[in-house]
């Protein structure tokens, strides 16, 4: 079994970590680390647990633990990974920010890889230290990456994405209230945002001489979870050569689904499905990209890392059935 460790428990992220580890057949929960709940049964902040999982909060760690999942705040990666040490053979996985660059990505004599499988599947199977993306960035560059390594991208990109409020955190801010947020839509970060970064370090891993500029409008949707992407650019490709393009990219990759069908995001809520639609207007190609900000775009994805470092089926525990409704 593999023995498993999650700091910063009572957010979203490690809530969706709990719930799919439980049933996973290879791992054995050790600890979940929150200061602020130290000594509270997991379902005081994770409702939906009770009755599912015995097992209270801690503010003590097992450093000889075989992987760790951090769930932190922004930035505040490195500064616990300083003042808790854990043991060479301790598997790290990162869901925040603070390694996902390449400027970013070695500490203290840790290489981090960047967690995305679609991209980096053999890297990470070698390694020990993940960043895992961002969900904004999942649910773009799998848009993307397909044109990339056709060097088909060679003009602008047009990106309009919205996402879940639980997007933004378990902290409460007023963009977050429900007050505010229930039957309310609005932009932010506009050509801004921080996943625009890591995105564009994806696309020249594959096309080295993408320079095009990402224009992408972020958007708060009124729902709890999802992300729903559309993309345009140019393109001389047809449909039909653009979908064996894609489908010939993600023939090996589980969790990616192509289709020329029209979509909707509770296809994807609650899996760790990404699904990509293509249509073709002229010389611009439409792409449809959507998947759950909390399993694929974060805690799923990052479960499927940990089965490829320790050798596992990369589904594994991750058979998750859509909401449908």
């Amino acid at each position: 079994m593999i023995n498993v460790g999650i700091i910063g428990g009572s957010g979203y992220t490690a809530g969706e970590l709990i719930r799919i580890l439980m049933y996973h057949p290879n791992v054995n929960i050790d600890f979940v680390y929150s200061t602020t709940n130290a000594g509270k049964p997991l379902s005081v902040a994770h409702h939906d647990l009770m009755g599912d999982i015995e097992m209270n909060f801690t503010d003590v760690i097992n450093p000889d633990i075989n992987v760790v999942f951090l769930c932190l705040g922004h930035g505040k990666s490195i500064s616990f990974l300083q003042e808790n040490k854990f043991a060479s053979h301790t598997k790290i996985i990162d869901l925040g920010n603070d390694f996902r660059l390449k400027k970013d990505a070695h500490f203290e004599g840790k290489d981090f890889i960047y967690g995305l499988p679609e991209l980096n599947k053999a890297e990470i199977k070698k390694t020990n230290y993940i960043a895992n993306p961002g969900c904004f960035a999942t649910a773009i560059q799998l848009a993307l990456l397909p044109l990339a390594k056709h060097n088909g991208l060679n003009n602008d990109v047009h990106i309009n994405a919205t996402t879940g409020s639980t997007g933004a955190g378990l902290s409460l801010s007023e963009t977050s209230h429900f007050s505010w947020r229930n039957n309310n839509m609005s932009h932010y970060k506009a050509f801004e945002h921080q996943h625009l970064g890591e995105i564009g370090e994806s696309l020249v891993q594959l096309q080295e001489d993408f320079e095009s500029e990402l224009l992408f409008i972020p958007n708060r949707g009124d729902f709890p979870r999802g992300i729903f992407a559309t993309l345009y650019t140019l393109s001389d490709d047809s449909l039909e050569q653009l979908v064996v393009k894609y489908e010939d990219f993600y023939r090996n990759e589980p969790f990616v689904i192509v289709t020329t069908t029209n979509i909707n995001m509770k296809q994807v809520v609650q899996t760790n499905k990404c699904i990509i639609s293509l249509l073709k207007k002229g010389n611009r190609v439409l792409i449809t990209s959507i998947i759950d900000n909390l399993t694929k775009g974060a805690s799923g994805q990052a479960i499927q890392n940990m089965n490829l470092m320790f050798g596992l089926e990369e589904t594994t525990g991750l058979h998750l059935k859509p909401s449908g409704f």
